[in-house]
Formats: C-alpha cells, sequence, structure tokens
C-alpha cells in the first residue's frame, strides 16, 4: 500500500474553500445565536475547523446543523454548568450537564493539565457528555501544554462484538500523543472499528459507496452501499477480535467507572431523539519527563522519529510517517491554501445562517496561490 500523501488543493466542481478564519468565525455567530457563550462557542467552532483543517472532515464544521438542530430540540444544553469533583487531588470527575461534548472534553484536559503540572499527572472523567467529535483535539490540546495526553470515549452502539451481529458495541475512538521539539511529534487518533461511522454518512450525504470490509447490511452480509450500513447494518471492527476488545476496553474506562452509559446504551444523536445521549469521556495528561530529564525524553522522541523515517521502506512505499504527520501536512496546506468545502454540505451551512439571519459562510471557487 503507497504512503499518502497530504490531499492536492485542487479546483473541483463539487468543492468551495473557505479560509480557516472564516470558518471559525461563521460557526462562532451560529452557535452564539444558540445560546452559548463567547468562549463555549469559539470552542466548539475551533474543533470542528480543526478536524476539517486536518482532514477529518467527517466530525467538521458540515456537522453543525446536526448539533444545532440538536440544541433546538433541548438534547444538547447550550449552557452547561460544568464543574470537577475531585476524587483525590489528581483525579476527578465531571458532569457534562449535557453540553456539547466539545466543550465537556476541553474542560476536562484543562482540568487535567492543571493536575498534572502540580502533581505530574492528571485525570478527569466525563459523564452525561455528548459526541466530541474529533479525539486528536483533546490530545493536541495536551501537548501544546508541553503533556502527553491519552483521550478516550465511548458511543453509541454501531458495532458488533467480534463474532455477533447486534451493535451494541461503538466505534469508540483512541488518541493518545506525546510532544517533542521538532515537526513530528506522536498523535495519534484511531478508531477500534475498520472505519468511522462518519465516513459512512458522508457517503451516504455524496451518493458514493464504501470500500468492501467497512459493514454488514442488516441481513449481516458485508456491503459497499452505505444507505445499506445504515439502515439497520453494523460497522466491523478492525482486526477482527483486536478492534472488539479495544471498544469493549474504551467502555469500561469511558461509560462502567464514569457513571456514563455503557454497555450498547449511549443515545444514538442520528436516531435517538426522545432522551440525551450520557456519553462518558476519560482523559488524561502527564509530565513527559517524570522518568527520563526533559532534554533526555526530547532526544529520544527524535530518535523514535529519525529511525521510523529511515526504516527500510516495503515494496510500493516510497516514505514512512509517524502518527499524525500526515493530518499536519494537511493542515499546513489548508491553512494556506483554504480549507475544502463540499458543496452540498456547505448548502446545508449556509441554510443555517439564513435560518438565523446570520451572513453566509465566505468562500471562493479556488485554493488561494
Amino acid at each position: 500500500m503507497p504512503a499518502i500523501r497530504p490531499a492536492k488543493l485542487e479546483v473541483s466542481q463539487s468543492r468551495l474553500y473557505a479560509t480557516a478564519e472564516a470558518a471559525e468565525a461563521f460557526g462562532r455567530r451560529l452557535l452564539l445565536a444558540h445560546g452559548l457563550s463567547e468562549e463555549h462557542a469559539a470552542t466548539v467552532a475551533r474543533c470542528l475547523v480543526r478536524a476539517d483543517l486536518r482532514g477529518v472532515d467527517t466530525h467538521g464544521l458540515q456537522y453543525l446543523p446536526h448539533y444545532l438542530d440538536r440544541v433546538r430540540r433541548g438534547l444538547i444544553n447550550a449552557k452547561p454548568k460544568l464543574t470537577v469533583e475531585r476524587v483525590t487531588p489528581m483525579i476527578g470527575g465531571l458532569d457534562g450537564d449535557n453540553g456539547f461534548g466539545f466543550v465537556v472534553a476541553t474542560k476536562a484536559m484543562e482540568t487535567a493539565i492543571e493536575m498534572a503540572h502540580e502533581f505530574g499527572v492528571g485525570i478527569v472523567t466525563a459523564r452525561r457528555s455528548t459526541h466530541f467529535g474529533m479525539a486528536a483535539n483533546y490530545v493536541l490540546q495536551a501537548m501544546d501544554a508541553g503533556m502527553i495526553g491519552l483521550v478516550f470515549t465511548n458511543a453509541s452502539p454501531g458495532m458488533p462484538p467480534w463474532g455477533g451481529r447486534d451493535p451494541i458495541i461503538g466505534t469508540s475512538p483512541i488518541a493518545a500523543g506525546a510532544p517533542s521539539n521538532n515537526d513530528t511529534p506522536f498523535d495519534l487518533d484511531m478508531s477500534p472499528a475498520a472505519a468511522a461511522r462518519g465516513k459512512v454518512r458522508r457517503a451516504a450525504r455524496r451518493g458514493e459507496s464504501i470500500p468492501l470490509g467497512y459493514a454488514l447490511d442488516k441481513h449481516g452480509k458485508a456491503t459497499t452501499d452505505p444507505n445499506s450500513a445504515l439502515d439497520g447494518g453494523v460497522m466491523q471492527p478492525i482486526g477482527g477480535p483486536k478492534g472488539s476488545g479495544l471498544s469493549m476496553m474504551m467502555d469500561v474506562f469511558c461509560g462502567v467507572i464514569t457513571g456514563a452509559a455503557c454497555a450498547g446504551e449511549v443515545g444514538n444523536q442520528f436516531k435517538d431523539y426522545d432522551r440525551p445521549q450520557d456519553v462518558g469521556h476519560f482523559v488524561m495528561a502527564m509530565k513527559p519527563d517524570l522518568f527520563v530529564s526533559k532534554d533526555e525524553y526530547l532526544a529520544r522522541m527524535n530518535k523514535l522519529a529519525e529511525r521510523v523515517h529511515g526504516c527500510a521502506r516495503a515494496d510500493g512505499f516510497d516514505e514512512i510517517l509517524m502518527p499524525g504527520e500526515q493530518e499536519r501536512r494537511l493542515e499546513a496546506n489548508y491553512r494556506r491554501g483554504g480549507v475544502p468545502y463540499n458543496v452540498k454540505e456547505l448548502d446545508a451551512l449556509q441554510a443555517e445562517a439564513a435560518k438565523a439571519g446570520l451572513p453566509a459562510l465566505d468562500v471562493f471557487n479556488s485554493p488561494l496561490a
């Protein structure tokens, strides 16, 4: 399998472009109009656009109309009261008050970082939260503070345990990051499923097929039709029992021990409109120099990146990347040239702005030079 390269910034009839700054400002305006505070609106908008910048558009600004609909239905609390209850000086529990998962997870990691500065390690769990988008957002938050970060969440049932057909576990992401003093830190964000469900929903919206191996239909048959996968179908775990086990681990850390929904009881944000989701999160921040000096830690991280990049390449590969390196390249490209948005998804965003009496997102036809 050849190495993945950053997408080229090309003109496409199905795409329009916006600067990251314009996209964030647009998102903030819509969120403010729905009752969020300045701080919380900025947090949500920043997290959504950061996902777009890193090529994770399944968790980006295109989701905003859906979130706003849940706010209007009273299923996401625009003004949550967030208080972390300290269990020990370095462990806390947060009641998310059904607020935006972006806001809840950001608060959880912010508190974990504060604990880690004082005690070396900080762990905060959250319950009564909602979908928090791209898990890497909160790992990057820890790394920006010079910390190692670990982020887990559980999710609504969408995948069977290995050997089963009923969706009782989630496609719950796992994210981890370690800072460095060069351009290639380690930041991993992965799903225990063959693909995030957002990719299947995106394919359905765009009238595209999905690769074989992503999902089964409601009869337990492999399918390339995203609509069949979403209509009673299930996602497939990556690596068979390994992905299944990782999803269960997410449920233990984020549901079982936190008091949040677990064992298939997390609300589906696309189907359950009679109750909040009650998603659970687990975040950890840790000083990277607890066991070796800071200089030695950085030297070791640099050595890891050098060894990875310098590894003899298998047939079909022309480079080897650290986890997160591809996303950083995309972000640099998109910050220069503009963030690409699918025209169909952009129409839904512009409709939300018109409904709220707000200016449309300022877009352009081709990438900036």
